[in-house]
């Protein structure tokens, strides 16, 4: 019997995240800090951003080139547990 966790993803591969947070001045630059510790050849110049139609929110896309499942899943832990993030996809 395998404990290994099976995945759909081949790694190395490009997955982008998309992060939605309120709007700051620093909102970008926060999540750029928090994505480059998991994914340290992450380019902030490739982030897309989108303000909500109100402007009371904020939503960034950020491609990564993902390693690993666990690398995916620290990732997604740090930003959803980060005080300025609302949603993770």
């Amino acid at each position: 019997m395998t404990t290994e966790k099976t995945t759909l993803l081949e790694f190395p591969c490009e997955f982008p995240l998309k992060i939605m947070g309120k709007q700051a001045e620093e909102f970008a630059q926060t999540i750029t800090q928090v994505v480059q510790q998991f994914a340290p050849d992450f380019d902030p110049d490739t982030m897309e951003m989108r303000p909500s139609s109100t402007g009371k929110y904020m939503g960034l896309t950020c491609t990564i080139n993902a390693t690993s499942q666990v690398q995916l899943d620290d990732l997604y832990r740090a930003l959803t547990s980060h005080p300025m993030v609302s949603v993770v996809l």
